[in-house]
């Protein structure tokens, strides 16, 4: 017979795990390790590989080579 079963019983833990993780905004808070890894991914990685790209760019060419040419364009 389809529909739901009587005999299932739910995890407390789970539950719980579940709770917290719905309202995980409710329990956040700022500490030291908190700002530092939000500078770390959203100021100093973006800011490295925006300026590994302006360093690098047109410098490489990859379409249009034959073996033993250099990928280097300056």
């Amino acid at each position: 017979m389809a529909g739901p079963s009587k005999s299932l019983v739910l995890d407390p833990a789970l539950q719980k795990y579940y709770e917290l993780n719905a309202n995980r905004y409710k329990y956040f808070r700022w500490t030291p390790r908190h700002a530092w890894l939000s500078f770390v991914y959203m100021g100093l990685i973006p800011g490295v590989l925006t300026y590994l790209t302006l360093k690098t760019e047109g410098k490489y060419e990859l379409r249009g080579k034959r073996r033993g040419d250099t990928i280097a364009e300056w």
